[in-house]
């Protein structure tokens, strides 16, 4: 049994899909104007394991993630690189398969692009119109935010405090405040389509309300995306779908935490607007998925180098002990299997299904693949093992590799100029009397199967 807090709802909620054995999942994709930032990475890497997780237990998940290819972003960008909207989409997508592809994302069922379903815009905007629920001004047509009873329920707000901070900016010739665009008059020269209510694009909220109906029904099961979509983007989309259909939009709704910068929030203006394009030449992605899932998807995460130099370490201890536990299986002796240790085995998973049952609660279930790393490294001390035992251990690792989308096969033994140049440090750091570095390091390696022996000659390491 799956529980999913459901952002409507503020609780937890058992999960129970429209249709037995399928997940339909709507996650709100990137505008493609730019490469992708770090804040942008989070719930493409939190999405994604949950996929993988519910696609572990059995469900088959038709996964839409979209780009907006034409909004106010992409204009701009236009007419400052003189070059055609289409252009600039292309290029930054195939930028997003790069930058995500080495987070180890996988690719979404569908990844539908706004320009390739402007007839189903026009055709969804029409139907709002002829019903009532949105109305045309001056080559403008404005969703009609008072015709729909539930406005703010996914916010929980109410439609008289949002009026408190609703205004008419200059140029909008709105019948209320609180009306939102669905579609934009052209200005001179910007790129546009025509509708019944001349030249013009979609406004921003419509997008994700066709292309969900269009590619997963008037219903889908789960909606995500961040923290900061849930007003007004998430809202906006309830309101219009539902409307439309007059149906249920979405039955659960997800929003992953933000991401600071060394306790910042993270933007332009304080220089530390952190690009996945730029990070990942510095730091492994494997290392930084990892990082990204060390917390629980809905709480805020800081990142800093320290952290995620922790979040390495761990890592590394997690490789290792596979790679040493795969490299044992030529000289293990025997197929014999260890009743005692199956049963930590197996407990240990069933462990992990209860923590990523739980609001796929990805920070314990690394835990509890740590203290299985533990058990391993107890036994590869053995002097003899068995194949059997070892392949049970393997087998176990891989489903959390699966599961977490953490590669296990990229690290490698490290080599013996590495690890004087740690033994260095740690008489360094000895030196300094910082002595918690000293031991981090001795700790370290000895997870890694090397042991440090203390001579007349100095400090001398031998691989266990």
């Amino acid at each position: 049994m799956v529980l999913i807090f459901n952002s409507l709802t503020r609780q937890k909620e058992t999960f129970e899909p429209i249709e037995a054995g399928r997940v339909r999942m709507y996650v709100c994709g990137p505008t493609v104007y730019n490469y992708i930032h770090i804040g942008n990475a989070r719930p493409a890497i939190a999405f994604d394991t949950i996929r993988r997780y519910l696609e572990y237990k059995g469900y088959e998940v038709d996964y839409v993630s979209n780009f907006t290819d034409v909004d106010d972003k992409l204009i701009k960008a236009s007419i400052e690189l003189k070059e055609e909207v289409p252009v600039i989409a292309d290029r930054f997508i195939d930028a997003f398969f790069e930058d995500t592809g080495a987070l180890n994302v996988k690719r979404a069922t569908h990844h539908p692009r706004v320009m390739d379903h402007m007839d189903d815009i026009i055709e969804f905007i029409q139907v709002l119109v002829d019903k009532g629920h949105a109305y045309e001004s001056d080559g403008d047509v404005y969703f009609k935010t008072r015709s729909f009873d539930e406005y703010g329920k996914l916010s929980h707000q109410s439609v008289d405090d949002l009026k408190v901070g609703a205004r008419i900016e200059t140029g909008e010739k709105k019948q209320d405040p609180l009306d939102f665009v669905l579609w934009k008059q052209a200005k001179p020269e910007e790129i546009k389509w025509s509708s019944p209510w001349g030249e013009g694009r979609p406004g921003w909220h419509i997008e994700c309300s066709v292309m969900a109906r269009r590619h997963l029904g008037d219903t889908i099961d789960i909606h995500a995306g961040g923290q900061d979509l849930t007003f007004p983007h998430h809202e906006n989309e309830i309101a219009q779908s539902e409307c439309m259909t007059d149906s249920t939009f979405a039955n659960y709704w997800m929003h992953n935490g933000y991401i600071n910068i060394d306790n910042e929030k993270m933007s332009k203006s304080l220089g530390n607007f952190i690009l996945v394009h730029d990070i990942i030449k510095e730091i492994n992605p494997n290392v930084l998925r990892f990082f990204m899932i060390s917390v629980h998807y809905r709480n805020p995460i800081n990142y800093n180098r320290e952290l995620v130099e922790a979040a390495e370490s761990g890592l590394r201890r997690i490789q290792s002990s596979y790679l040493q536990a795969k490299e044992r299986l030529g000289t293990a002796v025997g197929n014999g299997s260890d009743e005692v240790l199956d049963q930590i085995i197996a407990d240990n998973l069933e462990l992990f299904e209860s923590h990523m049952d739980d609001d796929f609660n990805t920070a314990n279930a690394i835990t509890a693949w740590h203290d299985l790393t533990t058990e391993l490294n107890k036994y590869l001390r053995r002097t003899t093992t068995s194949a059997d035992v070892l392949n049970r251990f393997i087998q176990a690792f891989r489903v959390y590799s699966e599961v977490l989308g953490v590669e296990l096969d990229e690290a490698e033994m490290l080599l013996d100029e590495e690890i004087e140049a740690l033994i260095e440090e740690r008489n360094e750091a000895r030196k300094n009397r910082n002595f918690a570095r000293a031991d981090q390091i001795r700790d370290d390696l000895k997870d890694q199967g090397i042991i440090l022996e203390d001579t007349k000659e100095g400090v001398r390491f031998r691989r266990g």
